[in-house]
């Protein structure tokens, strides 16, 4: 398998840690959409990472399904096998997803858009959205704290620590570490555990 996109993308770095934990050997190829979009293209017509090319050629796209796939060959799952266990993890996927997004859109908004074209009310409302994505994944783990231990490790744990190092690299002013202690220490320790060491975001 062959993982394509750079590290410094949250949904290329849970999709490699992912494929770690799992066990799945895999080759990375750092390709930019951005500095290499057309070597990129080559690989995926729509250039988007991260993509996983197959061992019998197929391409996938989307850290989600890219896992999922993952999951299947590696016949084991990151989610918990219990319904409610599952049911949080998902919820805190979920979360984290939206923080990654939020992220990304502020990111786009200032760095890609003429400043002249920026409109203050939709920057403000995403804004918004980070901050109550990052609320309430604090909430949660200070309620019932995930495992940063490798063979304890969940999708939620994975994109929660994933989510959190890529806000405080990107948007360092956005969120105050302050005021989500239990993310970021969360965040922290699971950044020293094997599987992130071998796939870091800068």
């Amino acid at each position: 398998m062959q993982l394509v996109g750079m590290l410094d993308s949250p949904y290329v770095r849970r999709a490699a840690i992912s494929l770690r934990l799992l066990g799945l050997l895999f080759e990375h190829r750092p390709i930019s959409v951005f500095s290499t979009f057309e070597q990129f293209r080559a690989i995926n017509p729509v250039v988007k990472a991260p993509t996983l090319v197959c061992d019998d050629g197929t391409v996938l796209m989307d850290s989600t399904l890219i896992i999922d796939h993952a999951e299947t060959v590696a016949g084991r799952r990151l989610t918990p096998a219990d319904a409610a266990g599952r049911l949080r993890d998902l919820r805190l996927t979920g979360l984290a997803l939206a923080a990654c997004e939020k992220t990304v859109q502020i990111v786009y908004e200032r760095n890609l858009r003429p400043a002249e074209k920026q409109h203050q009310p939709w920057l403000d409302r995403v804004q918004g959205q980070l901050a109550a994505a990052c609320a309430a994944l604090e909430q949660e783990l200070a309620a019932a704290p995930l495992s940063a231990e490798p063979q304890a490790m969940t999708q939620a744990g994975v994109s929660a620590a994933v989510a959190w190092a890529f806000l405080q690299m990107i948007l360092p002013d956005a969120i105050d570490p302050a005021t989500c202690p239990t993310l970021a220490d969360f965040s922290a320790r699971a950044e020293r555990t094997p599987a992130f060491e071998a796939a870091p975001q800068v």
